[in-house]
């Protein structure tokens, strides 16, 4: 029986094994299993070896794994060694190959191009390299936060972009929040350089950070009428391209999004 996780620390919050199982029985793969591993970082290189010796056929890997995900592989595809990070692995022959289904999930799930767009991530982990990465691809303008600035600065000295300090809120057409602020119920605005009034409508907001309701980041944005992206879209966009290498099928994606949003 082919055996799929995702790794992560934490990991309880995950909505990846509801959603991929609803997608594995979609598609008549009831054999296959998909479940949560939670992995601290001193016991991620160990339990991704195991995996690949007992049968699994692949993981997924979240927060904060995805740079040793790389590191960990045998193969990797282009776009995961330009990104300089993967949430996708295969295994084969007890070997690794990584992938990066990050920056297609995040481009499939904005309402429009960003071609042309003044955009900010906010962030400098593996999901920030993925959406700085993307977007710089389809020619966005991109500026990168972090609260520790050096983290930015490397990551656009070997990325592109501009490190920003101060960013000003209003002047973007894009934000994409790629850290953690929220994810454990904290108010983000304590820990981003943003304003909850200082959203305008003709901006898209994008949220990484997911829960039971819609973060505080996306309500506040949706208050100005600006367009938003929760990180469930972008979930279920990213796992139904890592669902297509591991099983060489085409996900439903409205099973997918469905299973996700009920839990």
């Amino acid at each position: 029986m082919p055996k799929l996780a995702v790794l992560g620390h934490p990991v309880s919050h995950s909505r990846s094994p509801a959603m991929q199982t609803a997608a594995l029985e979609a598609l008549g793969l009831e054999s296959w299993s998909y479940r949560a591993i939670d992995a601290a970082p001193e016991a991620f290189e160990m339990t991704v070896k195991e995996l690949a010796e007992v049968g699994y056929a692949g993981v997924n890997v979240t927060v904060p794994h995805k740079e040793a995900a790389l590191a960990l592989s045998d193969e990797a595809s282009e776009a995961s060694q330009q990104i300089g990070a993967a949430n996708t692995l295969v295994f084969s022959d007890k070997r690794i190959e990584a992938h990066n289904t990050d920056a297609d999930g995040l481009l499939a799930a904005l309402p429009d191009p960003p071609r042309g767009h003044r955009t900010l991530v906010l962030g400098a982990g593996g999901a920030a390299r993925a959406a700085i990465w993307a977007l710089r691809w389809e020619g966005a303008e991109v500026e990168v936060w972090n609260r520790t600035p050096e983290r930015a600065e490397a990551i656009c000295a070997e990325l592109g972009g501009k490190a920003v300090i101060a960013p000003r809120q209003s002047e973007y057409d894009l934000i994409v929040n790629t850290s953690a602020a929220g994810l454990r119920g904290e108010d983000p605005f304590d820990h981003l350089p943003l304003e909850r009034g200082e959203f305008t409508d003709h901006q898209t907001v994008v949220d990484m950070v997911y829960g039971e309701r819609r973060s505080r980041l996306l309500k506040a944005a949706e208050g100005a009428r600006a367009a938003v992206v929760d990180g469930l879209e972008i979930l279920v966009q990213q796992g139904a391209r890592s669902l297509e290498i591991w099983t060489g099928r085409r996900p439903d994606l409205d099973v997918m999004r469905e299973a996700a949003r009920r839990r």
